[in-house]
């Protein structure tokens, strides 16, 4: 591909459309709030980020929705997560810029605001829903209304569209439900641990209550109906065989991309309580300009819009190498990059 006419860098990036895109309220009020700029490049900056985001979940959703993902379809979903997870930490390195402003100055024009509020985003909301944040469960925002109530009717039905497609938890727990080698050449994964779990003359590695959780359906079902699991069994005990043999070379790749999820899980969280407590340190205990609790919802939604969770629950049924159930040779060679679906 090569351009055949010259083109100008301004023109590229639409800079006169960018850079006169800022128009502080407090100008129609008097004089300007000096501190007013920063905090809508600031917000105007976050929502390209967010733009970015949705563009990479996106793409790593298509990929993974097949019901063949390739080898190499998965050393790239890796780098876009990391990718996110890299603009993550801008995010959270902007509130540190927005902490700049004091709360004095942020008074000089948050009563222009109303209502006005960053929980009109709705493309955070679609980053949520993308990512599988569940409606049901969910950190209430104001009791009897759903949490797209205050968007713009076309937004609302933008974002309600994007609860009925597709998510990256879903087509993982599928990616992950279609794991080939947890039962093969006479070799049952689980069943094997089980044993290794049960060694004779050896303390119990992992508890019974979350031993029969992995081994047994009902157990497992208690645990999604009570929040406390969202995997599939199935899905969990394919992240536990990919955990515990991810030194295998064909186990790397998924390892690395369950990896990649629990990062970027774990960035969204800090970035959710950096900005509790901005906003916080900001208002106190006021409510905020749409009408939220402030400080107290945005900290509400830490564990319930987390959506990862179970992969770091499989830590607590790993047991050391040594103690791993010894794969069969022929196993060991699938894993060794000389596997192939029949």
């Amino acid at each position: 591909m090569k351009r055949t006419t010259p083109l100008y860098y301004g023109d590229y990036l639409q800079l006169n459309k960018l850079l006169d895109s800022q128009f502080p309220e407090s100008t129609k009020y008097g004089a300007q709030a000096h501190d007013e700029m920063l905090f809508i490049i600031v917000h105007q900056a976050y929502e390209l980020w967010f733009k970015q985001i949705l563009f990479e979940l996106d793409a790593i959703i298509r990929e993974f929705r097949s019901n063949k993902v390739d080898e190499s379809q998965v050393h790239i979903a890796v780098h876009r997560l990391n990718r996110i997870a890299e603009i993550q930490k801008l995010l959270i390195g902007q509130i540190r810029v927005l902490e700049t402003m004091t709360a004095l100055d942020f008074l000089d024009f948050r009563d222009v605001l109303y209502p006005a509020s960053g929980f009109q985003s709705f493309q955070f909301r679609l980053v949520e829903n993308r990512l599988g944040v569940r409606s049901a469960h969910r950190h209430v925002y104001k009791p009897g209304l759903p949490y797209y109530a205050n968007l713009s009717e076309e937004h609302q039905q933008i974002v309600r569209q994007s609860e009925t497609e597709p998510s990256l938890f879903h087509v993982v727990q599928d990616w992950l439900e279609r794991t080939p080698f947890l039962n093969v050449h006479g070799f049952d994964f689980l069943g094997e641990y089980e044993k290794a779990v049960r060694g004779s003359g050896q303390e119990l590695r992992v508890s019974e209550t979350d031993l029969n959780a992995l081994l047994d359906d009902e157990c497992h079902e208690g645990l999604v109906r009570e929040n406390k699991r969202r995997l599939s069994r199935k899905a969990m005990v394919a992240a536990l065989f990919i955990s515990l043999y991810h030194d295998e070379p064909i186990l790397h790749p998924p390892f690395q991309l369950l990896t990649a999820l629990i990062e970027m899980d774990e960035q969204f969280t800090s970035w959710r309580y950096n900005h509790a407590l901005m906003v916080q340190r900001m208002i106190g205990t006021k409510i905020g300009t749409g009408g939220s609790s402030g400080y107290d919802y945005l900290k509400g939604t830490l564990e319930p819009h987390k959506v990862f969770s179970d992969l770091l629950a499989v830590s607590t049924y790993l047991i050391p190498r040594s103690e791993l159930p010894a794969l069969p040779e022929d196993v060991r060679t699938d894993l060794g990059f000389y596997y192939s679906s029949k």
